[in-house]
């Protein structure tokens, strides 16, 4: 099989205020074209989604790996997922902590364990075990991170009433599809500010926070993690594709019933098994970027859609 490859990622479905515009467009159209040379040199889909999103936790300007949020003890617990559409494999981690990278660990979980998910401290002891490098806290944490966490503990805001507001920050993902036709996503969040110790949100749940599958597409979402959790978002896009939606009107319909059922607003992306895909949101801002065909295109705000050629990509 010689498929075009295609690469999409999104850096976090929020209410993202114009002092991060430009460094959040930036950061995702550079993770695209990282994740892109993995495939323009014959990598797998699997290999350029945890480029990407390598990418983007290495940014302080996305809440995942170096701009990290902190929970309501003022620590940092990261979640990512990564999984194969080939064969399903998936590899997930929660609660982790003074890792950089998470969604590199998410892969030794794939690739080294018989299991699909770690969490807390027995994802950290498998990750010694692994070599798996770390840092501490304070590399993760960013004085912007710290300077909300205070603004929250000083007026006692809950995440939930302060989620579409600049003060969230969100998730980073990415999907592929590689020359092969196999498809991949991968997912990773440092979380909500101030979170309950131990919460866990959408990212590391496979069908929430991502899912790949060759027969249909692969999709990584963003948004309010309760309430994808709910409707198993990512799932459910690929539900509608498979009942013959295309992706974009399955990302939109799968949204609006987010928001209909539960109240809960956020974005993906999804690449379908014939190389379709879209970038969807229902908040006030979403950063996104997409390569295929040597075109890479790009928004940020609702019905936003930018594009440029990439013939200088080596």
């Amino acid at each position: 099989m010689n498929c075009k490859p295609v690469i999409v990622v999104h850096g976090g479905a929020w209410a993202i205020p114009d002092c991060l515009a430009e460094s959040s467009t930036d950061g995702v159209k550079s993770a695209a074209q990282q994740g892109f040379l993995v495939l323009k040199h014959g990598g797998s889909s699997l290999q350029a989604v945890e480029s990407a999103v390598r990418i983007l936790e290495d940014n302080p300007a996305f809440d995942a790996g170096h701009g990290a949020v902190l929970n309501a003890d003022g620590k940092v617990e990261l979640d990512a997922i990564i999984m194969d559409g080939r064969n399903l494999s998936v590899g997930s981690v929660s609660c982790i902590k003074n890792i950089a990278n998470p969604i590199t660990f998410a892969r030794s979980v794939l690739e080294k364990t018989p299991h699909a998910m770690l969490t807390g401290e027995g994802a950290n002891a498998f990750a010694e075990k692994m070599s798996i490098p770390t840092v501490p806290t304070k590399e993760l944490v960013t004085e912007h991170a710290i300077k909300e966490w205070e603004q929250y503990q000083k007026y006692n805001q809950s995440v939930t009433t302060l989620f579409n507001t600049e003060k969230a920050h969100d998730t980073v993902g990415a999907v592929a599809m590689d020359s092969e036709g196999n498809v991949a996503c991968a997912t990773s969040t440092g979380g909500i500010t101030n979170k309950m110790v131990g919460r866990t949100g959408d990212s590391p749940i496979i069908g929430s926070g991502g899912y790949a599958d060759n027969f249909v597409g692969a999709v990584s979402t963003t948004g309010h993690g309760e309430s994808i959790m709910k409707v198993t978002l990512a799932r459910h896009v690929l539900f509608n594709i498979e009942r013959g939606k295309s992706p974009k009107d399955a990302a939109d319909q799968a949204l609006d019933y987010m928001y209909n059922r539960v109240h809960g607003r956020g974005g993906l992306i999804v690449v379908s098994k014939t190389g379709e895909w879209s970038a969807s949101f229902t908040t006030k801002r979403m950063a996104w970027a997409g390569i295929d065909g040597g075109v890479l295109s790009y928004g940020l705000n609702p019905g936003e859609h930018f594009q440029v050629s990439l013939d200088n990509i080596r």
